[in-house]
């Protein structure tokens, strides 16, 4: 398995002082056998996958690259993503398709012997598909030259800090930092521990806390439940979703600057967005920007017309959501943010009337939660049951205590984003007057060491 939170930092702590002192010639080496032996932890079988998807796209990259007949480099490219996503498609999607084509031929009255194939899913295999998929696409694209060393590549695609939840990093990003110096300077030691400190506080402290109260309502019998009972659940999943996955995006940046390297920002104040539109340029921004440049674009873009726009939004968004996950809790989910962006697409465009910014996120927030709903569910049945709560109005003791819970967890979060969303500024900590960096760091620094819960489960997002 991988490792728990205070196995990482007691294996960062030791690998990190070696490579302060490890000649920068040899860096890249030491770092890809870092990253080969962190992902090797969870299960040393499947690194065959990383070894084989960075063998198929340095052949593929060099090939598209060197060749001049457009047909050619197009069947190259198409072998590179077929093998990247027939991989992707085998481990993750089996099992879904063949037993959603059985329960299909059943309700028919038809048999059927597909059987399941018995494999585990890889930790992290959606984000580095995508990111080595972008690297062979780039090239065709001309955007890019293909590396000259395999060893150069194999680090680009199993970089350990982002490795097994993102941010999803381009190759024109990523591949150039690879290939230069990575320089250790005391403003990136100096941010990249604050960023760790303030990912692990959103984890630790917020959506593991948070877990607690949306796991009690999740995983109970939710048939009689009201109002104040899914409310709690879905606003407490709100907040776990963004502190586990914001927080894991924090903790990477942070070590990949102590490491001498920059990662894409993947979140942007999301729950202040004014409107869908937004909301995905500020939510896991490295997925929202990959599937618009490689398959809005790709699909048509905005070009076409507005129905072909419209039919290019929902295929993204569907597409989308069954990337989060094997199950049509997903792929409704992709399908819900699809209608909110056609349906915002044709607000903006048919009612010219300004709503005030304030209201604007109030209720885009809550389209947002209810998102989250279809997210979390286990099933169809769950999310029936959970929307009709919403509508058997009770508000009980019990509700208010989770409820005034959940807001003391996120008090210190939402002024801190305030704050960088009145500034515009994403490091509003570290560039604040001295008294409140000193006020705040201990606040935050205080909340993990004493109320901090350390036997929470991994990251929600291992599972993607």
């Amino acid at each position: 398995m991988l490792f728990n939170s205070v196995d990482f930092i007691l294996f960062f702590i030791a690998f990190y002082a070696l490579y302060l002192i490890i000649n920068i010639k040899h860096r890249n080496k030491y770092l890809l056998l870092g990253s080969y032996f962190f992902y090797g932890c969870w299960n040393w079988k499947f690194l065959f996958l990383l070894l084989a998807s960075t063998i198929v796209d340095y052949y593929c990259g060099h090939k598209i690259y060197k060749s001049d007949d457009q047909k050619k480099r197009k069947q190259i490219l198409i072998l590179s993503v077929f093998f990247n996503l027939g991989v992707l498609g085998v481990f993750k999607y089996y099992n879904f398709f063949t037993s959603s084509i059985v329960v299909l031929l059943e309700s028919l009255g038809l048999q059927s012997n597909m059987s399941s194939l018995n494999v585990i899913l890889p930790v992290g295999i959606s984000f580095y598909t995508f990111q080595t998929m972008s690297y062979t696409i780039d090239i065709y694209r001309g955007k890019l030259k293909p590396v000259k060393g395999f060893l150069d590549l194999a680090l680009f695609v199993s970089f350990f800090p982002q490795l097994v939840a993102g941010p999803i990093e381009r190759a024109v990003n990523l591949i150039p930092q690879i290939l230069g110096k990575h320089e250790i300077t005391k403003q990136k030691i100096k941010t990249g521990l604050y960023l760790i400190l303030w990912g692990f506080y959103k984890k630790i402290f917020i959506a593991d806390r948070c877990a607690l109260i949306s796991d009690g309502y999740f995983n109970s019998s939710i048939a009689n439940a009201t109002t104040g009972d899914a409310l709690v659940g879905i606003l407490a999943f709100t907040f776990q979703i963004y502190g586990d996955f914001s927080g894991y995006t924090d903790i990477a940046r942070g070590i990949s600057k102590l490491l001498g390297f920059e990662l894409m920002l993947n979140f942007r104040m999301p729950y202040f967005s004014k409107n869908p539109s937004e909301f995905w340029r500020r939510w896991h921004i490295s997925l929202s920007s990959w599937l618009r440049d490689y398959l809005y674009i790709s699909l048509g873009g905005n070009r076409g017309g507005e129905l072909k726009t419209y039919r290019n939004l929902m295929l993204t968004m569907l597409l989308g959501g069954l990337w989060h996950g094997a199950a049509w809790n997903f792929v409704l989910w992709g399908a819900y943010q699809g209608l909110l962006l056609v349906s915002h697409r044709l607000f903006t465009e048919k009612i010219k009337f300004k709503v005030p910014t304030f209201l604007s996120i109030c209720i885009m927030f809550v389209f947002t939660c209810y998102g989250w709903l279809l997210f979390r569910a286990d099933s169809f049945a769950q999310i029936q049951e959970s929307t009709s709560a919403l509508f058997n109005f009770g508000l009980s003791s019990e509700n208010i205590r989770s409820l005034l819970e959940i807001l003391f967890l996120n008090a210190l979060l939402t002024f801190i984003q305030f704050k960088k969303y009145k500034t515009d500024d994403m490091n509003y900590i570290l560039n604040t007057n001295y008294y409140m960096k000193a006020f705040l760091l201990i606040c935050i620094a205080s909340s993990i060491l004493l109320l901090g819960r350390y036997s929470g489960s991994e990251f929600i997002y291992f599972q993607f």
